[in-house]
């Protein structure tokens, strides 16, 4: 991995792993679905606007079918899962679905013939797995409908991560992170804004929610996905996507340090063993997984 590569890995870590302690306040004011759709909106739009006055050039081209289904994927379904499942089932248990995401990236870009899969990979799969059971088979609060309703959606919302992210790389990988994001951005926005109307914006947010808003849009949206569409056109989704690890990391102590979050050990031992398992699948643990990933 490059300097610059790693510089910007460390800087997704951070953000993301820190942009749960905004995204709490940001669905409470403007509902799980109306943080997505103005999140979106808003990241896309400063995204433009920073482009027209830098002078950057955008080349969309024909590539509006690719970035609306990574629109539909990595924002808006993703956004979508994290943004309902998280006040239904913690940060810390929400971020250590995240950590998840690698495996699901890997059976896809194994499908799709992207990747090699290996016996250590395999033992990853089978790993993640039963991190997935200790986590929603021990938790720290009851099992009710609710509960089981968010570790749902957090599946969905990492399987549309992974399933984005090796779908930008096979078929937008000769488009800029720039054209990718704004792309994605706005239609992740327009394609969640019809549910607004089952799901309406419960009050009139404070000017401190803006504020919040803004900052998830701007740094942790914007800014991170720049960097990370880049990420992922310079040493491939799977590796990029890693970076939900480190992310993991941070979000769980910010929910259990920060937001007093309640989390069982087994649950803990759960998150190590998800992330075992995808080291293992990214071929971390190299001696006996000698096959590189393909870009």
């Amino acid at each position: 991995m490059r300097p610059r590569d790693l510089l910007i890995y460390i800087f997704l870590s951070v953000a993301w792993g820190l942009s749960f302690l905004l995204l709490l306040h940001v669905i409470a004011a403007f509902g799980w679905v109306g943080s997505v759709t103005f999140r979106c909106l808003l990241a896309g739009a400063i995204l433009l606007v920073l482009a027209r006055l830098t002078g950057r050039k955008l080349s969309f081209g024909s590539r509006w079918k690719p970035l609306a289904v990574v629109g539909a994927t990595t924002v808006a379904g993703q956004l979508i899962g994290l943004s309902y499942a998280t006040p239904l089932i913690g940060t810390a248990m929400a971020a250590i679905f995240v950590a998840t995401i690698p495996l699901f990236s890997m059976l896809i870009a194994r499908l799709w013939g992207m990747e090699m899969i290996t016996p250590p990979r395999i033992l990853g799969l089978a790993l993640g797995t039963l991190g997935i059971i200790m986590l929603v088979g021990f938790p720290a609060v009851p099992v009710t409908p609710s509960f089981i309703l968010g570790c749902a959606a957090m599946v969905f919302g990492t399987f549309c991560a992974a399933f984005g992210s090796n779908y930008a790389h096979r078929h937008l990988g000769d488009t800029g992170a720039w054209e990718v994001t704004i792309g994605a951005f706005f239609f992740g926005g327009l394609m969640s804004l019809p549910l607004l109307l089952l799901v309406p914006v419960p009050g009139i947010p404070q000017i401190q929610d803006y504020l919040y808003l803004l900052v998830q849009a701007g740094v942790m949206s914007a800014m991170t996905y720049v960097l990370y569409f880049s990420l992922v056109g310079s040493i491939g989704p799977t590796r990029a996507i890693s970076v939900e690890f480190v992310v993991t990391v941070i979000a769980v102590l910010v929910g259990a340090l920060a937001l007093h979050e309640p989390i069982t050990a087994a649950q803990l031992a759960g998150g190590v063993v998800i992330i075992a398992g995808c080291a293992l699948v990214l071929g971390i643990f190299p001696a006996k997984d000698k096959m590189p990933l393909q870009p």
